[in-house]
């Protein structure tokens, strides 16, 4: 039997900040992970030493610890125009997560060509490669989430890289499966060294090209993600971190965040 700790994403619950935390603490999650970017209680920008204080005692009082900060801008890294004001705001993220005893912080980087000659992989190694120096300098981990890129060229970007623990990941299962119909426990394997935070998060593929979006997600354990395959694989590589819920559809968020601790709890306790 092996055993995670299990988180939901705060803003899956579409909740006030202090009854999502209540809501995460009665189903039985142990951590939270949180946006900082998105307009609210939590916003970087309206964040300071002190708020951030008050924000963690109430997590705390509730027994649950941030498993990471999400810091993701929705622009990737891909626009050297773009790039330095989101390089900046990411590092201020980084230093505001550490309120929050964060090591962690996760973002999607845009997608990494599978072409190195393509113009834009090195445009992305330079931003990646300063904020993995960075995250390396203050002990933090700036995780890519999964998904636009299968794993293999994501690890081969990751590697280019050359850091220590600045620049890892964040393994998003759902993602991998339903947009790049990736295989999770391969990509497990492949991006072992990179993993500090995952999400448990289920999805369809459809193999019918004339979609637009030929994917959908699903309540965790109804989708094309094989949890059980999946969670063996993490932990035979050793990881040992958090199984972070998100769930960013359906009309009744609650009752699948809490159907999802508890598959989680059984798929666990079946192994």
């Amino acid at each position: 039997m092996y055993q995670f700790p299990i988180g939901v994403m705060l803003e899956s619950f579409r909740l006030p900040f202090r009854e999502a935390v209540e809501k995460a603490a009665s189903l039985g999650g142990s951590g939270l992970q949180i946006y900082m970017t998105q307009p609210g209680e939590t916003y970087f920008q309206d964040l300071d030493g002190a708020k951030c204080k008050m924000l963690l005692d109430i997590i705390k009082s509730n027994g649950l610890k941030v498993s990471a900060i999400c810091g993701d801008f929705g622009k990737g890294f891909g626009n050297p125009e773009l790039n330095p004001a989101l390089i900046e705001n990411s590092k201020r993220i980084m230093d505001l997560a550490k309120y929050f005893e964060a090591d962690i912080v996760t973002t999607h980087i845009g997608t990494v060509p599978e072409d190195k000659q393509d113009p834009v992989y090195e445009i992305m190694q330079n931003a990646c490669g300063g904020l993995g120096e960075y995250a390396d300098s203050i002990g933090s981990s700036f995780a890519v989430e999964t998904g636009p890129e299968t794993a293999a060229v994501l690890g081969e970007f990751l590697d280019s890289l050359g850091s220590k623990k600045g620049m890892a990941v964040n393994l998003d299962p759902a993602n991998l499966k339903m947009v790049k119909n990736d295989d999770p426990v391969q990509a497990v394997h492949v991006l072992k060294d990179y993993i500090v935070h995952t999400h448990a998060k289920d999805g369809l593929r459809f193999d019918d090209p004339s979609m637009a979006k030929p994917y959908r997600e699903v309540a965790l354990g109804t989708g094309h993600v094989d949890f059980p395959a999946y969670l063996k694989a993490l932990d035979e590589t050793g990881y040992r971190g958090f199984l972070t819920i998100e769930r960013e559809v359906g009309e009744d968020p609650g009752k699948d965040i809490a159907e999802a601790v508890r598959y989680l709890k059984q798929v666990m306790a079946e192994n």
